[in-house]
C-alpha cells in the first residue's frame, strides 16, 4: 500500500490538489458529448500538458482524467469493455508526468485515482444494487491502482450507497482512499445529505477514507460554507478537502464559463484553511491560472480563525439558505417551523 499521502501530510501543513480536468479540456479542443477519457487514447499529448500545467502552477496532487471511467459511464460512448485500458492510460500518463516533474524539480507529487458517479441511480430509486455498484468501481480501481496511482479519489457524489459503493470497491484495489461529495442543493447533496453528516458517514466508510470533504458545487462561497458545516462533526486527526467550482457558472453563447478570478480563487483557499480543509484544489473552470494564484496565496500565509458564514459572503459571495441554517444549527424543519410560528404570532398581534 502507497503511504506518500499519509506521509506528506505528516510533514506540511496543507497540500495542494489540482484544478478542472474537463473544462480545461474543452479549452483544448474536447467537444460537448465527448468522453474526456477516451482522450488517454487518442490525444495523450494534451492529457499530459494539462497534468504539467496543474504541476507547473504549484500542485502537490494530480488526480486522472478518468471521472468517468466505470463501466456505467463508458457504455454511453460504447467503450464499456474498455475500463482496464482507458485507466490503465489515464494511471500511466499521470504517473510519468509526476515523476519526470519530481525527477526535475525535488518536489514529491501524488498521483490520485478520479472515481467519479456511474450516472445510474441505486435501489430502491433505480436498478443498480450496492453489489453491483462496488464491483464496477473496483474494476475501475484495480485498473488505476495497477498503474501507478499512489490513491483512490472517489469524487463528486450524492448519495449514501453510491458513496458506500465507491469507497468499498476503490478500497478493495489495497490503496488509500479519498471521497468527496458535492453540495449543490441548497447546502444539501442532490440526494439530500448535508455536510454535517458527512464525518459521521465517512467514519464508518469500509475501508475507513484516509480524507473525506466536499468538492464540485455552487461556487467557492458555498464550498466553504459546507467545510464549515462539515468540520463541527471532525474528529482529531481528520483529514478535510476542499476543491471548489471556480465561482459561478454563466453561459457565453453557447459555452459555459465560470466567473472565479485567480484572486477570488487565492482568497477561497485561505478560507478553505481557516476552515480546517489540509487538502485544497479547485474543480469544474480552475485554470491552472488559478491554481497559481491559490499557491502563492497559500504559502504566504499564516492561518486564522474559523471564518463565519458573514465573513464567507463578504469575501466570496452569497450562500443558499441551507448553508446559513446548518450552520446555526437549525434544520429545515425548525426553519419552517419557526416561519409558521412567526405568521401565526404576526396574525394575532394584528387581530390585537
Amino acid at each position: 500500500m502507497s503511504d506518500r499521502l499519509a506521509r506528506l501530510l505528516a510533514s506540511r501543513p496543507f497540500l495542494l490538489a489540482d484544478g478542472a480536468t474537463g473544462t480545461n479540456l474543452f479549452e483544448a479542443g474536447l467537444q460537448t458529448g465527448d468522453a474526456p477519457e477516451l482522450w488517454n487514447i487518442d490525444h495523450p499529448e494534451k492529457i499530459e500538458a494539462l497534468h504539467q500545467g496543474m504541476l507547473d502552477a504549484g500542485a502537490d496532487i494530480i488526480l486522472t482524467n478518468s471521472f468517468g471511467g466505470t463501466r456505467h459511464r463508458l457504455k454511453l460512448h460504447k467503450a464499456q469493455d474498455r475500463v482496464a485500458e482507458i485507466n490503465g492510460a489515464a494511471a500511466r500518463i499521470a504517473r510519468r508526468t509526476a515523476d519526470a516533474h519530481a525527477a526535475a524539480t525535488g518536489r514529491e507529487i501524488i498521483v490520485a485515482g478520479s472515481i467519479g458517479p456511474t450516472g445510474e441511480l441505486f435501489e430502491p430509486l433505480g436498478p443498480l444494487t450496492i453489489a453491483d455498484g462496488t464491483e464496477a468501481f473496483a474494476e475501475q480501481a484495480r485498473a488505476l491502482a495497477d498503474n501507478g496511482v499512489d490513491v483512490l479519489w472517489v469524487e463528486t457524489m450524492s448519495s449514501k450507497d453510491e458513496l458506500q459503493a465507491a469507497v468499498a470497491g476503490a478500497g478493495s484495489a489495497g490503496l488509500p482512499v479519498v471521497s468527496t461529495l458535492s453540495f449543490d442543493t441548497n447546502g444539501r447533496t442532490m440526494m439530500g445529505v448535508t455536510p454535517a453528516e458527512v464525518a459521521t458517514l465517512c467514519h464508518h466508510l469500509q475501508p475507513r477514507p484516509l480524507a473525506y470533504g466536499a468538492n464540485c458545487g455552487v461556487g467557492a462561497a458555498e464550498l466553504v460554507a459546507a467545510v464549515v458545516n462539515m468540520s463541527a462533526g471532525a474528529e482529531d486527526g481528520d483529514v478535510i478537502v476542499a476543491k471548489a467550482n471556480c465561482g459561478i457558472p454563466y453561459f457565453e453563447g453557447s459555452e459555459i464559463r465560470y466567473d472565479g478570478t485567480p484572486e477570488l480563487m487565492a482568497d477561497y483557499a485561505r478560507m478553505a484553511l481557516d476552515a480546517g480543509a489540509r487538502i485544497i484544489g479547485g474543480c469544474c473552470g480552475t485554470s491552472p491560472a488559478h491554481l497559481k494564484a491559490m499557491r502563492a496565496a497559500l504559502d504566504s500565509y499564516s492561518p486564522g480563525e474559523k471564518p463565519s458564514m458573514q465573513d464567507i459572503v463578504a469575501r466570496l459571495g452569497q450562500i443558499s439558505t441551507g448553508a446559513e441554517r446548518q450552520a446555526s444549527g437549525e434544520t429545515a424543519g425548525e426553519a419552517e417551523g419557526g416561519s409558521r410560528r412567526r405568521s401565526r404570532r404576526r396574525g394575532s398581534d394584528a387581530a390585537e
